[in-house]
């Protein structure tokens, strides 16, 4: 391993950077447990789901999963703020199915 890409100061401001990711990991996931419970309650009302909400909560998995990725060195690519806030690239499961 290079010196250049394994000092102290490298490893101390990943370090800074991967608090800064887990604090936004934090918020999306308290903002994910909210937007569970009210696309549940939109259901339960119209019968329907929120085709914006599964949306919101699309693009927020994949930015949950890319702070996971590099919270535990499997991605060297910082995600956002540091970076572009990552887009759909899986659609949805259509219909949604609930049950067997």
């Amino acid at each position: 391993m290079s010196n250049e890409f394994f000092s102290r100061k490298n490893v101390l401001i990943r370090f800074l950077y991967t608090i800064v990711v887990c604090i936004g990991f934090e918020v999306v996931r308290f903002v994910a447990l909210l937007c569970t419970l009210v696309q549940y309650a939109i259901v339960l009302v119209t019968k329907k789901e929120s085709e914006p909400l599964r949306h919101f909560c699309n693009v927020m998995s994949r930015y949950a999963y890319h702070c996971l990725r590099y919270m535990t060195l499997n991605s060297n690519e910082r995600p956002f703020p540091f970076s572009q806030m990552p887009y759909d690239t899986e659609e949805p499961d259509r219909p949604v199915r609930y049950g067997k």
